[in-house]
């Protein structure tokens, strides 16, 4: 049985406003065993298009390697636009090495309510994925009823959104609601193209553009939010 630890820390600032939350990087970021374009940095497997999405949205010309130049590419483009990354899984177990979700068993939460708390303004949780098994709103989901939260639906179109309320700690004399978005975007990896074939506006805007292709969807969906 492999044992999947999260090799990186949340990286979350002060005025952070927005919160990235995905599951685990694939297993070779935990061994050290990299491929020549990943970046050894939250969402750094060359084929999880994210930082893709974000470098076109964006026109940063972004490095694809092993460099500690590409690592702070991508710090001072969280920092300069208030977004943190904390994923929700901190370690896993597999049979099988592999980057699957569903492969994932005897999974162990970071408690991102904790760090909601102690990052007061963060506004917005974004999921790299919908409610799927194992996938990061299904893992918040669970994570969330310790301590009696639920999440309500603000909007069922894709990318769906939620939101919940969490007592905010910052004067206890006084304590006020805080109100927290969460929007469940579309998955970057390629088992998510089918889904993404089949959604009506897709299928509106492949018919007036037939260049129009899942990366232009995600592109488009993304920029809203980052």
């Amino acid at each position: 049985m492999f044992k999947h630890q999260h090799p990186y820390q949340p990286f979350i600032q002060k005025d952070t406003t927005k919160l990235i939350v995905g599951t685990l990087p694939p297993p070779r970021f935990s061994t050290g065993e990299l491929l020549e374009k990943d970046v050894d940095f939250c969402y750094g497997s060359y084929y999880n298009s994210l930082w893709l999405f974000i470098d076109k949205i964006h026109n940063l010309g972004l490095r694809y390697d092993n460099s500690q130049k590409a690592i702070d590419e991508r710090k001072q483009f969280l920092i300069k636009h208030k977004i943190g990354v904390c994923d929700i899984v901190e370690s896993a177990e597999r049979e099988k090495i592999d980057a699957s979700d569903l492969g994932m068993q005897n999974i162990v939460l970071r408690d991102v309510i904790g760090y909601l708390k102690q990052y007061p303004n963060i506004e917005t949780i974004l999921f790299t994925g919908g409610n799927s098994k194992n996938g990061p709103e299904y893992f918040f989901r669970k994570h969330i009823k310790d301590y009696n939260i639920k999440l309500q639906l603000v909007s069922n179109e894709v990318p769906r959104v939620h939101k919940f309320v969490i007592p905010s700690e910052a004067k206890e004399s006084a304590r006020v609601i805080r109100k927290i978005k969460t929007v469940s975007l579309t998955s970057g990896s390629g088992a998510a193209n089918i889904s993404i074939s089949r959604l009506p506006l897709y299928k509106q805007l492949k018919t007036k553009n037939p260049n129009f292709n899942t990366f232009d969807f995600r592109v488009m969906q993304y920029s809203e939010y980052l």
